[in-house]
Order: C-alpha cells, then sequence, then structure tokens
C-alpha cells in the first residue's frame, strides 16, 4: 500500500462514514477505510452523498461521473469501489489484484449472506450495537429456503453472542433457545443452558430446566461442566490475591478470568 500522503486536497465539510461513526476529509482516507474495512461496504458507502461529496467537497468531478454512472446502472461493488483506488494510485498492482479479487468474492454472496459477514465484523471490532441491528435485519426478512435452517440457526447464534457479551443475558438467552428449538443441537442447549443461571434465581432456573423435558439430562451434564469451570476462575482469583501483585493487576486478572469462564460456556461456533 502506498503511503497515506494526501494528494488533493482535504474536504472542509466531512463525509460521514455511518457504519463507525467516523468523518474522513480525503480520498486517501476513503481508500484506507475501504481497505481495511471490505465487509462494511455497502449502501452506507456507495450512495449519492458520496458521489457529492467527491465532487463537491473534493473537487474530484471526473471521478463523481464515473461513481454516480456506475451507481446508476447498479454496476455492483467492484465496478463502484475500483475507481476510488485507481484516482490516486493508492493500491500497488499486485494489492489491487488481491483486493479485487476479495471484493468480487464478497460481491457474489446473497445478501444475507453479506450482511452476516458484515455482523461477525462488527463483532470482532467490538461494535456490538451495529452488529445486532444487522443480525435482527437478516432475522426480519428471513425467506424460508431462502439460505437454509442451519444459516439462520447461526445468526441466532450469533446474536445471542453478542447480547452476552454486552451482558444482555436475558435476550441471549431467547435467542439460544429459539436457535435450540429451530436446530435440535446440544451445542444450542448448552449455551441455552448456561447463560440462565447469569439472571435468574435458583427457583426460576429449576423451572425453566423442568421445562426442557426430555432434554433436561443433557442440561443437567452442562450443569456440571459449567461448575467446575466457575470453580477454576474462583480457584484461580484466589490464587492471584493472595500473590505478591498490585490491586490493579489482581482486577485485571480476575476480570480476563470472569471473561474467559464466560467464552467457555458461550463460546461461539
Amino acid at each position: 500500500m502506498s503511503l497515506d500522503l494526501c494528494q488533493v486536497k482535504q474536504a472542509e465539510k466531512p463525509y460521514f462514514i455511518e457504519n463507525i461513526n467516523t468523518n474522513i476529509y480525503s480520498v486517501e482516507e476513503l481508500c484506507y477505510y475501504l481497505y481495511e474495512n471490505v465487509y462494511l461496504i455497502d449502501d452506507t458507502i456507495m450512495n449519492e452523498a458520496l458521489c457529492d461529496w467527491i465532487r463537491d467537497e473534493l473537487g474530484l468531478k471526473k471521478l463523481y461521473r464515473q461513481l454516480y454512472d456506475h451507481l446508476d446502472r447498479q454496476d455492483g461493488i467492484v465496478t463502484f469501489i475500483l475507481p476510488i483506488f485507481r484516482e490516486i494510485g493508492y493500491l500497488s498492482p499486485k494489492q489491487m489484484r488481491e483486493f479485487t479479487e476479495r471484493l468480487s468474492r464478497l460481491e457474489v454472496q446473497p445478501e444475507d449472506a453479506r450482511a452476516k459477514l458484515k455482523g461477525d465484523y462488527l463483532v470482532r471490532c467490538g461494535m456490538y450495537p451495529s452488529a445486532l441491528n444487522e443480525y435482527l435485519r437478516i432475522l426480519k426478512r428471513q425467506k424460508p429456503g431462502n439460505l437454509g435452517s442451519a444459516f439462520y440457526t447461526q445468526i441466532r447464534n450469533n446474536l445471542g453472542c453478542t447480547y452476552a457479551r454486552m451482558f444482555r443475558f436475558e435476550e441471549a438467552a431467547e435467542c439460544f433457545f429459539s436457535a435450540w428449538k429451530n436446530s435440535g443441537t446440544r451445542e444450542m442447549l448448552r449455551k441455552y443452558v448456561s447463560v440462565l443461571p447469569l439472571f435468574l434465581n435458583e427457583e426460576e432456573y429449576e423451572r425453566r430446566l423442568q421445562e426442557l423435558g426430555d432434554a433436561r439430562q443433557d442440561a443437567a451434564l452442562f450443569q456440571e461442566y459449567n461448575v467446575q469451570i466457575c470453580e477454576e476462575a474462583r480457584a484461580k482469583a484466589a490464587q492471584i490475591r493472595e500473590g505478591d501483585r498490585s490491586l490493579t493487576q489482581q482486577l485485571e486478572d480476575i476480570k480476563e478470568e470472569y471473561r474467559r469462564s464466560v467464552n467457555c460456556m458461550l463460546a461461539e461456533s
């Protein structure tokens, strides 16, 4: 990738990138965003507002006409995005070929599959509210037989895991329960059972387990496993407290152990 030295003027009025809540001021910054966040390329960036900004704020009228024509003809991601990089020679020929291949693979994916890739990427970046919106939109427009029931079970799973990372455990449980009812897999049942103690008292927890019917036996095994994980986490925290460490380090280690124990219970498949 070439050095990020501004070759054209910077904008007085920035372009706001909705996906990451960030303003950009130059075509170089736009190229950097597109290259590093390929899964976030959608109609929030491929639109008339971006074309107008490139014309009015950057003075790139030729590029504006190219992009606007591609947008008007609905030419697709590859055709729309690549002229932006060519405008300033942002990528080497090898990088351009590799980037084109990445875009092409993305473009042939069904709409919901692209949205899932976007949601998963947002989770990895810690942008949980935005990821939730993506997963919920996928489920809202779900069509029977579109991508198969296993795909939408995975969406419910990822939605539940995202809720859990935000400490919204009741909503996470609803997602895992729905995924289990649709798939019947032990993995979805494990996640459902694992998250229940995080927001239910003992009486309500036992009632939920009774409602599982024949699956109660599997739930009991998951209980034992989760208890073991929690005991190991408490033992580790006790060792840290007894060690010769600063209070700040102790707290950080305890937090990390807690995150590890929750991830063990709720880890995405």
